[in-house]
């Protein structure tokens, strides 16, 4: 059954997305991206110390010395270009593809990127984040909670979330037909001891 677009948009466009919520666990960070204008929610697993540098910008903390990723921004400003967007391009074997989209006067760039840096650079930088709907079309998405049963539900299932439970219909096989059998092979055995 193929999903429903929200209203006016086509399922080739770039969805937009902002950060919903952080969620950290003992080795790794969960990023959930939201739907601009809908209810579904995107989790994007990512190492402890790129949660971090997100979560940091993210609160509107400001450090006294840059952190990578204000390093990163620094530069791109320095060289005259600017963070037009970052978008969220692809799942594949369970890992995600980003972009960083630069732009100098009428000259574009686009650079490859983990989602991670890519996002904590656009909420560094302040620019929009999009989601490709092949994305949301390959991994398990989540809707976003609405009632305060429902926030409190979700947030006893991310205790026990885990990467596999987003990508487990990734991973299922389609199931194989029996080997046939040749004529006379394990016939009169079925069911007795030998």
């Amino acid at each position: 059954m193929a999903k429903k677009e929200p209203e006016g948009r086509s399922p080739a466009e770039d969805t937009e997305v902002r950060i919903y919520s952080l969620a950290t666990t003992v080795n790794e960070c969960i990023v959930f991206l939201e739907e601009a204008e809908g209810n579904r929610l995107l989790p994007i697993w990512i190492g402890l110390a790129e949660g971090q540098a997100i979560a940091i910008r993210f609160s509107g903390i400001v450090l006294p010395r840059p952190l990578t990723h204000d390093l990163l921004l620094s530069a791109i400003k320095s060289l005259g270009w600017s963070v037009e967007k970052i978008v969220v391009t692809d799942l594949r074997e369970n890992t995600f593809y980003a972009n960083i989209h630069l732009r100098r006067n009428d000259e574009e760039r686009v650079v490859d990127s983990r989602p991670s840096d890519a996002i904590a650079v656009a909420v560094r930088a302040g620019c929009p984040m999009f989601v490709k709907a092949r994305v949301f079309d390959r991994c398990q998405v989540l809707s976003k909670p609405i009632s305060e049963k429902e926030v409190s539900k979700f947030k006893d299932e991310l205790k026990n979330l885990k990467p596999e439970d987003i990508f487990k219909d990734l991973m299922k096989k389609p199931p194989q037909p029996p080997p046939e059998k040749k004529k006379g092979e394990g016939e009169g055995r079925e069911g007795k001891d030998e």
